[in-house]
């Protein structure tokens, strides 16, 4: 599973609910509905976003007599990627729940870091220098994990807001 988006979809259910809506004019049932999904995810994206902030990234540490410094950047790693975790809700088209990393809200140096934050390891230039590397390990699969483990809840409510409107429909 890519780190940048995960969708809860029930495809063919929510399409064919998003045409009995259209042909009720249930504009009231439709925002409804929205509000609902929305609001199943929203636990997903919240434990995503603290996740990453209390995520331990670890480094090996400077050898003796390697000297080291203040970063050249203020900007807080995990609090910046926390910040562009987002979610939409459709009902038309590919209807569902998505929640994702927006990388338009990240830095250009950033916009792969969740991604490679997800895989454990962090290779990257000490202080910009491109003749001196450091790696840095992370929990691997953090991403991952956390959406593991929302998915049954998840799933569950999206089919719960599905049988409401389908009984309201009815």
């Amino acid at each position: 599973m890519a780190v940048s988006s995960v969708q809860i979809l029930g495809t063919g259910q929510l399409l064919e609910l998003q045409r009995r809506l259209r042909a009720a004019g249930g504009e009231n049932i439709r925002s409804s509905m929205q509000r609902r999904i929305r609001r199943a995810a929203e636990p997903l994206r919240n434990d995503l976003q603290n996740t990453i902030r209390g995520l331990p990234i670890r480094s090996a540490g400077r050898g003796a007599g390697k000297r080291g410094g203040q970063s050249p950047t203020t900007r807080p790693l995990r609090a910046t990627i926390a910040s562009a975790i987002r979610i939409s809700v459709r009902t038309s088209g590919s209807p569902g729940a998505r929640v994702w990393v927006d990388k338009g809200l990240l830095p250009p140096d950033l916009r792969n870091m969740a991604q490679t934050i997800n895989t454990g390891r962090i290779r990257h230039p000490v202080y910009g220098n491109r003749r001196r590397w450091a790696t840095q390990t992370a929990t691997p699969l953090w991403w991952d994990n956390t959406v593991r483990s929302h998915t049954p809840r998840m799933t569950a409510e999206v089919a719960r807001v599905l049988d409401d409107v389908r009984r309201r429909l009815d």
